[in-house]
Order: C-alpha cells, then sequence, then structure tokens
C-alpha cells in the first residue's frame, strides 16, 4: 500500500473517531447531583468541590467519602444518605475529578487526593466518617492530621490499580483516541460488567436508573482525567495500611462484603487483627454492601458513632 493510502486511511479512522466522540458528548445531558439535601461547594486548591449536606448541622457531624472508579460519586450512598440525616449532620462530596465536582485535565495523584480528605474533613468538628475502598486508605493517611470521632471504612485498600503506568495513564490523556478510549470503559455494556464482576453480589440490587447515572458522570467533559490515573496505578496509596490503620487514634470498624474479590475478606480479617479492630461481613454482598444491604449498613453507622 501507498504512503499516501496509508496517511489517508489513518487521517479518515482518526476523523470518523473524532466524529463518534462528538456524537457521544452530543447526546450526554449535564448531570445533576446523586443525593438529595442541600448542594453545597468547598473551594479547594482551585477546584469547586461540591457535596450534599442534610440532616441538624447540631447533630454530629458525619463525611461520607465515595470510592473511585471510572463512574465515581457521592451517590454510592445513595440508599443511606437520607436515612442517616435523620440523626446526623451529614455531608458527602464528589471528590476532585468526579460527579459534579470540577474536573481539570490534571494528572491526578494520590497525594492530591490524601490532602484533599485531611483538608475536607478538617472542616468539620470531630466528625465521625465513613469512607469507601481507595479512598479510606486515604483517609487512614490522613487520620494523624485530624480530630476523629470514629471511622467506617468499606473494603478499604491501598492498591486501586495496577502498578504505575505512564504509558496507560497517558494514553487515556490523549485526545481523541483517549477520549475514545474511555468512552469504552464507560459504556454502559462495560458499565454492567464491572458491576457484575465486582461491585454487586446480585445485580438485582442495582437500577438501570443508576447505571444510566453512572454512564452519564463518566461522560461529563474532562470526565476522563482522574480515571486515567486510576487505572494506570497513579493513584495507589504508598504504605502499608495494616500498619498505619494500627495506628488511627479513633474507633475504627471494617464493613467487608463476603463475596469481595479485588479486596477479599481475607484481606478484612488480616487488617481487622493488624490494628485491633471491629470487623462486620455482610453476606451475599461485594465491594458494596451499604447499597446492597442498606439496613445492616446503616446499623453498623450508628454503631460506630455511637461509640
Amino acid at each position: 500500500m501507498k504512503l499516501r493510502s496509508v496517511v489517508g486511511a489513518a487521517i479518515a479512522g482518526t476523523g470518523a473517531i473524532a466524529l463518534a466522540n462528538a456524537a457521544i458528548r452530543n447526546r450526554t445531558p449535564p448531570l445533576e447531583p446523586a443525593l438529595s439535601g442541600s448542594q453545597r461547594t468547598f473551594e479547594w486548591n482551585g477546584f469547586d468541590v461540591q457535596y450534599a449536606e442534610a440532616g441538624d448541622p447540631e447533630t454530629p457531624d458525619l463525611v461520607l467519602l465515595h470510592g473511585i472508579n471510572a463512574a465515581g460519586s457521592n451517590g454510592e450512598f445513595r440508599e443511606i444518605f437520607d436515612d442517616l440525616s435523620e440523626d446526623y449532620h451529614v455531608v458527602a462530596p464528589d471528590l476532585p475529578g468526579f460527579g459534579t465536582s470540577e474536573r481539570p485535565p490534571l494528572r491526578y495523584s494520590a497525594t492530591l487526593y490524601e490532602e484533599f480528605v485531611r483538608d475536607f474533613v478538617a472542616e468539620f468538628d470531630t466528625p465521625a466518617v465513613v469512607a469507601s475502598s481507595l479512598t479510606g486508605a486515604y483517609l487512614v493517611d490522613a487520620a494523624d492530621d485530624l480530630d476523629l470521632a470514629s471511622v467506617v471504612l468499606i473494603c478499604p485498600t491501598e492498591r486501586g490499580g495496577p502498578d504505575r503506568n505512564l504509558l496507560a495513564r497517558e494514553l487515556l490523556r490523549s485526545p481523541v483516541l483517549g477520549e475514545a478510549l474511555f468512552n469504552l470503559l464507560g459504556s454502559k455494556p462495560s458499565i454492567r460488567y464491572f458491576n457484575a464482576d465486582h461491585g454487586y453480589y446480585d445485580m438485582g440490587k442495582v437500577s438501570e436508573e443508576w447505571m444510566d447515572y453512572e454512564w452519564r458522570t463518566a461522560h461529563q467533559p474532562n470526565a476522563r482525567y482522574a480515571p486515567a490515573s486510576f487505572v494506570s496505578g497513579f493513584l495507589n496509596a504508598e504504605f502499608d495500611l495494616g500498619e498505619a490503620l494500627a495506628d488511627v487514634d479513633a474507633h475504627v470498624t471494617l464493613l467487608w462484603g463476603r463475596e469481595a474479590e479485588i479486596t477479599p475478606l481475607k484481606r478484612g480479617r488480616d487488617l481487622a487483627a493488624a490494628a485491633d479492630c471491629r470487623l462486620v461481613v455482610v453476606d451475599d454482598a461485594k465491594l458494596l454492601p451499604h447499597v446492597e444491604f442498606p439496613a445492616a449498613s446503616l446499623d453498623v453507622v450508628r454503631d460506630a458513632v455511637g461509640q
């Protein structure tokens, strides 16, 4: 094949990918908040970080920190947020780069999220905190600088992805091809697959409406930049979670889905033994016991806050 033909085919292919990306952008509506309550803005290091707030400000503060994935948002707490607000002053941010918060095209890092968690939680007076998955490690890292009443960690881990891979991160960040690859990662079949593979034990517990919301949050402007760092290993925490957890100066409860595979129950038992903390296991749940079994999870949180 002549060089001119190869170049022409490459240009045509790139143009077709760009048109497909544009079509997806054009049919993606703006994203509304996932949680009820008042919608507030926390200005942090140039970010406008959005958070939901509900409950009586005179009751104990309870901060909910969602986990990180390609379609992460504070909507992870949708099944327990309203109920918790009956007893506590509840706040739940969309982490920088996710949900309704700003998503500038930065090279996101674990340090950025550790600093955000520290600074956001420090805004509240001796709060209880619930943190999910990788964000649990960020909270543990920041705990020495915080006055925490109690902590609930849901399937916490210090590793949310593989070892650092610069090529993978930069590929996902690239224009046209990177956007196209992320569109595949955030497609509805992909979202359904990951939910079934490691999110939920029973896919009947996740609605089509929620998966549509996940699709929409994964297709907002600049949606790929924070997940690009996540899937390429740049959001992994650089410390041993068990050792750090043992030093947390607050009552700690671990909440674990018995069927979790990415962070298996054995890891939960090892962490509980290393930190001498309580481990609560929810049967027939994976990484999201607070979605699959909200009543049981509410009992765990209320019991932890009451310690």
